[in-house]
């Protein structure tokens, strides 16, 4: 029903209704449509099962799961791909523990999300009575996300999903919790002030614009550059100011090294891309710019051998948040904002500032990103049976630049390290991975989502160990009939295949897998295309076809179990024991 009498100029709200009255059930649903927020990802039971099907009969995309964790991977994508919170909706106890993994992983992302859960009754948890899946869910939430609000009443629904979703998305976006007591759902409310109750959010993520005093230290710095760098960071993709940003790289003529998911913004072809030539322009460079990047681990925090000399650079960031500048190194000039401002007000300063395009430094980065993308070239070019890293992720390669729309999910340990360093991509936003925590499993949601959300293609190509993780949602890409073609590379274990047990026994090695895993054949069970690659060539031919088609396939690319290496690009980070160098000689030859 409309709002009788609703003020000249205020959005008309609408509640549904049967009569005079309306429950918390459809009050949700209104208040998330009347908010532009019109799919979910979900794993139906109780107590949210019913309000799933109510969704969909009111028009909503409803996406289950079967798995919760993995419907949270897919909205935090859809946070990331769209800039409007992703939703996923669970069960109480266990599944929302489920959902918390993504919320939590969203937040580190920096990505839009809203985790809606059932739960118990506050009067039988706080006595600790013993309900069903009885579980403080709000206190279990509050540490791994901005915001947790609990529901009581139906006619606080619409002030509750405005509260998510402004603290969602404004500022450094991130990941909030809404409890919802199962007995909250099914309260009624007159229709007329259920509909009242509703609100509308108006302009959650205003744009901030930075301070002039910051952008003038900006460009004194850069005007002091020789060797200066740009680090383009997935906040930098996220902000969705493609052009300012590409205005503000050319302008300069800065060489920029873009992180793996904000691979794109710019051509990985671009002429000023440094991305074959990262550890030069780390090393040597003596300005760098952050942009939407953040200087952790992925970064070495700013530290250590990577970055050359210590004291030798000096930094310039562009954040939404404060608070990150100066977390690992001093930052010379912080420039708060959004990343479209902040570039729009460089490039406005950059006029007569005399800055000039280092020529000769982009001239050095070229030729070294030239000298390796050519010593590269042959190795991506071989047709060894069974395949390496090289051969399968040339095809890769190969069909990302002749399907430049295609969007690419990918993790793994080697899978992910080669790939992202091999595969060009050329749109914003067409990369989708691991992102800052490096979790595994997060393949399958995020092709969902990416399908889901933009109606594109979808390359999923996926480590053997992280898409154990995630392997049953094929069902969920068949039942939804997706676009999506994921590529397993089958290399018969974690990181390499051809472990053994260093005790002797009959157990197979902690790292390795059944040898020759049929993964193709999982995907026929629910009348997907299933195909298996051992070859550069077959793997071409499999992977050209699915794209042509748009059918959901699996290809089961099986790769040498001796290639790899230990936890990929990241081995260092395990730690050494002096015991196991002395008692097992396997240790001294890994």
């Amino acid at each position: 029903m409309a709002v009788a009498g609703a003020a000249s100029g205020e959005t008309e709200k609408e509640a549904i209704s049967v009569g005079n009255e309306t429950d918390g059930f459809h009050l949700l649903i209104d208040a998330l449509k009347l908010n532009g927020i019109n799919t979910i990802y979900n794993v139906p039971g109780i107590p949210i099962t019913d309000l799933g099907r109510y969704a969909q009969a009111q028009g909503m995309r409803v996406i289950s799961f079967r798995h919760e964790q993995h419907a949270g991977y897919a909205a935090s994508v859809a946070g990331f791909l769209t800039k409007k919170p992703g939703v996923c909706m669970t069960v109480s106890a266990p599944g929302f523990m489920n959902g918390l993994t993504a919320l939590a992983n969203a937040t580190t992302n920096c990505w839009p999300m809203i985790l809606i859960s059932g739960s118990s009754e506050r009067e039988i948890v706080d006595l600790a009575q013993g309900d069903y899946e009885e579980m403080d869910q709000l206190a279990a939430a509050k540490p791994f996300c901005k915001a947790a609000y609990r529901l009581t009443y139906a006619q606080d629904i619409g002030i509750a999903v405005a509260r998510a979703i402004r603290s969602a998305v404004s500022g450094r976006p991130g990941g909030v919790y809404l409890d919802i007591p199962g007995a909250m759902l099914g309260q009624v409310v007159d229709a007329l002030e259920g509909a009242r109750s509703l609100v509308k959010v108006i302009e959650p993520a205003q744009r901030q614009i930075p301070a002039q005093s910051a952008i003038d230290r900006a460009i004194e710095v850069m005007k002091g550059a020789k060797r200066p760098l740009i680090v383009l960071g997935k906040g930098a993709a996220y902000d969705q100011s493609d052009e300012q940003i590409r205005e503000l790289v050319e302008k300069s003529g800065y060489p920029f090294l873009p992180m793996s998911m904000a691979k794109g913004l710019l051509p990985d072809t671009h002429p000023q891309c440094a991305a074959a030539a990262r550890s030069l322009v780390l090393k040597d460079s003596d300005v760098v710019i952050m942009m939407g990047a953040r200087i952790n681990w992925l970064l070495s925090h700013g530290k250590g051998k990577q970055w050359g000399e210590p004291g030798g650079k000096r930094f310039v960031q562009l954040d939404i948040e404060a608070e990150e500048m100066d977390s690992n190194v001093e930052i010379a000039a912080p420039i708060v904002g959004d990343i479209g401002s902040c570039c729009e007000a460089l490039i406005a300063a950059m006029d007569g500032a005399g800055i000039a395009s280092p020529t000769d430094w982009l001239d050095q980065v070229n030729t070294k990103a030239t000298a390796n993308m050519e010593k590269m070239a042959a190795r991506l070019r071989n047709n060894n049976d069974p395949m390496d890293y090289n051969g399968a992720l040339g095809v890769i390669k190969e069909a990302i630049n002749d399907h430049p729309d295609t969007i690419l999910v990918n993790e793994g340990a080697n899978t992910l390290d080669l790939c992202r360093s091999i595969v060009n991509i050329h749109k914003p936003r067409h990369r989708i991975d691991v992102g800052t925590w490096g979790v595994m499993g997060i393949g399958m949601g995020s092709a969902i989502a990416a399908a889901i959300e933009t109606g594109k293609r979808v390359l999923a190509v996926e480590g053997d160990s992280a898409f154990g993780f995630c392997g049953m949602e094929i069902e969920t890409v068949c039942r939804y009939n997706l676009p999506i073609c994921t590529v397993v590379f089958n290399n018969d274990g974690i990181y390499k295949g051809d472990g053994e047990n260093w005790g002797g026994g009959e157990d197979p090695s902690t790292t390795v897998f059944v040898k020759g895993s049929r993964y193709d054949k999982m995907i026929e069970a629910f009348g997907g295309v299933g195909v298996i690659a051992r070859s550069p060539d077959e793997l071409r031919i499999a992977i050209y076809a699915a794209l042509e088609n748009g059918k959901p396939t699996l290809i089961n690319a099986i790769i040498d179990p001796a290639a790899g290496k230990e936890s990929g690009n990241i081995g260092n980070l395990n730690p050494t024991s002096v015991v196991a160098q002395r008692l097992y000689p396997q240790a001294r030859k890994d």
